[in-house]
């Protein structure tokens, strides 16, 4: 019997070798995925998630749960579709201003490094899908999870701070013309701004980096961090906020509406230049009341209510809450798709391009539907030359 326990004992440590192997697989590894999904049925139940999206082994009680198939069908479907919309239209745009950067001007400098800012958030969007098709099962490296939440916040207050230079740039050349034949005309001085909201982003980005962004399992990929940073990392959302959005958002208030008011009483300004100057008014004012304003108020409020339910409390409130604030993150991600419209309301050469890539496609398209016409009716004739000397022979027969 002595050697049936041994070989119950190896085939234990055997077991444990290959459970200790599938962790280290961690995500990769179907098995552990379905693992994890199985813990987080048998704490949730029916398919639904601790609120909090905290640790599997601290999870909250079953009476304040939140059903997660929303966000795990939203998600995917919006990042997808932004990545798709984001890399032609960053891309063609980017393409568009690289090949004429002789003629750049100021406003060409800043719209060509929003185009970056939003590349490199789009590349990351795929994973993301992936992230949320697998029911919050991060299948890649934690230093990989680090670097993609952190190009999101990147991507989002560089787009902010380029759009309030574009801003900016805009209300000198209508309000204050006679600057812009000036120093605020110099490439120089575009790039010397540009370089200094790069700066300011990653200033402001940097200690997102520090805190934790999965848990001991590498399961999650948090997109601000796990419960055991909340308190710590809710006063610095704030401060990001204030610095990285409101201010900018104040900017940008003031200078529209000064220029909204000499576009109404100067008549003597160029018809384009008012229409272009309004489209862009118009897409900036969409951008931040849409996309940046409801994601920075419910991103602040979900992380409080975190707290909350920390300390127990459980309300169809705090539940609701977090839901917004799943719609607002998807409509944050939409900015990238959005801001190459940019280049349609600050650039006619590009305008031009697209018009003549628009000309050439529907002339591919008619041609095209001549040559099948032609194909066929050709087709037709032949058949019906042949159906005509079958019924000639056997006329003669």
């Amino acid at each position: 019997m002595l050697w049936m326990n041994h070989v119950l004992d190896a085939s234990g440590l055997q077991r444990e070798s290959i459970y200790q192997h599938l962790q280290r697989g961690s995500d990769r590894n179907p098995f552990y995925r379905a693992e994890i999904k199985l813990k987080r049925t048998m704490n949730a139940g029916n398919s639904t998630e601790s609120y909090s999206t905290s640790l599997i082994s601290n999870v909250s009680s079953p009476q304040c749960q939140v059903n997660k198939d929303f966000t795990y069908r939203y998600l995917p479907v919006v990042y997808l579709s932004v990545f798709l919309i984001g890399i032609l239209g960053n891309g063609f745009g980017l393409w568009n201003l690289c090949r004429n950067w002789r003629k750049w001007n100021t406003l060409n400098v800043f719209v060509f490094n929003l185009g970056v800012a939003d590349l490199l958030y789009v590349i990351t969007l795929p994973f993301f899908a992936s992230y949320y098709i697998e029911e919050e099962i991060w299948l890649f490296s934690l230093a990989f999870c680090r670097v993609t939440r952190c190009l999101f916040h990147v991507n989002l207050y560089a787009s902010i701070g380029f759009l309030t230079c574009i801003s900016v740039q805009r209300y000198i050349g209508i309000v204050h013309p006679m600057k812009m034949l000036g120093r605020f005309q110099k490439l120089a001085h575009a790039f010397l701004v540009s370089a200094i909201v790069w700066i300011w982003v990653i200033m402001q980005i940097l200690p997102d980096l520090l805190f934790m962004k999965t848990d001991d399992n590498a399961s999650h990929c948090y997109d601000s961090t796990g419960n055991e940073s909340l308190s710590e990392y809710l006063p610095y959302s704030l401060l990001v906020m204030v610095f990285g959005f409101l201010i900018p958002f104040l900017v940008i208030i003031g200078c529209y509406s000064h220029v909204l008011v000499v576009l109404r009483k100067n008549e003597n300004l160029d018809t384009s230049l008012k229409v272009r100057s309004i489209k862009l008014v118009i897409i900036v004012m969409v951008l931040f009341s849409i996309c940046f304003f409801p994601y920075h108020l419910f991103r602040n409020l979900n992380l409080l209510t975190r707290l909350w339910q920390l300390d127990g409390a459980c309300t169809q409130t705090l539940k609701n809450i977090y839901v917004t604030y799943q719609v607002t993150r998807g409509l944050a991600c939409m900015n990238s798709a959005i801001n190459p419209l940019v280049y349609l309301v600050t650039n006619e050469n590009f305008v031009s391009k697209l018009r003549k890539i628009q000309t050439k496609a529907w002339q591919t398209c008619f041609f095209l539907k001549v040559g099948k016409v032609k194909y066929f009716s050709e087709r037709i004739k032949m058949k019906t030359f042949a159906v005509d000397e079958q019924f000639d022979i056997l006329d003669e027969e």
